[in-house]
């Protein structure tokens, strides 16, 4: 089946020094995950990238565009709750609206929780923390507070058994290995995405933790007192439907699974020693609809750089990305994902701790967002 990835042909590097399908010493002899053995790559490249073009930094810092856009999409979907308010849920309407406006306007808001969480809507730590939950809102459920220190785990150890939430656990990768298998998961994704963190390790309950959850159950109860119980589960349905079988929904698969084996090299044979790709990014139209995180190998390498200056971030280090193999949609990606016997949840890189480290230091907490003390809680 043709790859979603657009690639060039390539002389793969010598994958025994890199990166191996065998299973890892001590797994299970079930385990097909791709097992590396060097660093994750976005700090090796971000370095290079800094030394190269030193001007990238200023690029770093808050975009104020973002809570403009945070609040129209809130408004936008509040409108909707309160007009579908007397529809049936089961009818035409209803869930069409859902799944077209409200799925879309759920999953950029999914991702402008995403970009707060790097501290990119304001300056003031303090200040993204309490939008996030503001955001937070329309989605129906609370999980900004808690979506923020896995999500900074997932750049700090990207990849790592046992730290990296974003990667499938054997038993699902397992059990869900078969074309039924992958299309109930890209069904019920959103489901995976949320449970599976505390499956993997637990937070510890903060008084930002209790914010959340104080004020997403308040606000649900004021809508349901004014509108209606309809009303909150056009919210709820559009957050399930922002990740399930949606086109931007897409870019939760697109992001770190390895589509066909020519993918595990770089297109250029002419870099040695720069590690595998396992961050693939989009250049498509969808970017416009949820804040450039197809741009996401330029994203790793820069966390701290907001989604209006990735395109910005990318041009000027063209040569850095433009080897690099990359989506062309997200809809085939969905469907690839579940059609194409070689592609499954075992598609994904995976390391030991110790292979985040890069030349003996890894990921500062200070580099993972704007205005970054360290010392973030949950954080690993």
């Amino acid at each position: 089946m043709r790859s979603s990835v657009a690639t060039a042909t390539i002389q793969p590097p010598v994958q025994s020094t890199l990166l191996t399908s065998s299973k890892f010493p001590n797994t299970s002899e079930h385990d097909k995950f791709f097992w590396a053995y060097t660093e994750e790559p976005h700090r090796t490249r971000r370095q290079a990238i800094v030394k190269a073009h030193p001007e990238v930094t200023k690029l770093c810092g808050p975009e104020p565009l973002t809570k403009y856009c945070v609040l129209v999409v809130l408004a936008l979907q509040l409108a909707c709750a309160i007009c579908l308010r007397n529809t049936p849920i089961l009818s035409f309407p209803f869930l069409l609206t859902a799944y077209i406006v409200g799925a879309t306007a759920n999953q950029n808001l999914f991702l402008a929780i995403h970009e707060i969480s790097h501290n990119l809507a304001f300056r003031s730590p303090t200040a993204n923390r309490l939008f996030a939950v503001f955001a937070n809102l329309p989605i129906g459920v609370p999980y900004s507070a808690a979506f923020r220190p896995y999500h900074l785990t997932h750049h700090k150890s990207l990849g790592v058994d046992g730290l990296d939430t974003d990667l499938p656990t054997a038993l699902e990768a397992f059990f869900l290995d078969s074309l039924l298998g992958k299309a109930f998961f890209c069904t019920f994704q959103i489901l995976f995405y949320a449970l599976r963190p505390m499956l993997v390790y637990n937070l510890p309950l903060t008084n930002l933790h209790l914010f959340n959850i104080a004020a997403q159950l308040a606000f649900d109860y004021l809508l349901v007192t004014l509108a209606g119980l309809n009303a909150l589960w056009y919210l709820i349905l559009s957050s399930f439907l922002a990740g399930s079988l949606h086109p931007c929904a897409g870019h939760f698969i697109a992001e770190h699974y390895v589509f066909g084996r020519q993918e595990l090299a770089l297109k250029s044979p002419t870099k040695p020693g720069v590690p595998v790709p396992e961050t693939f990014s989009y250049y498509g139209p969808l970017n416009l609809l949820t804040y450039n995180v197809g741009l996401h190998n330029e994203h790793h390498d820069f966390p701290a750089v907001p989604w209006t200056r990735l395109p910005a971030l990318h041009e000027m280090a063209k040569e850095f990305y433009a080897d690099l193999p990359c989506h062309t949609s997200w809809t085939w990606v969905i469907w690839q994902f579940v059609w194409d016997r070689e592609v499954g949840l075992w598609c994904r890189v995976k390391r030991k701790e110790g292979g985040r480290k890069v030349g003996g230091r890894g990921w500062r907490e200070e580099e993972l967002g704007a205005n970054e003390k360290g010392g973030i809680v949950g954080v690993r």
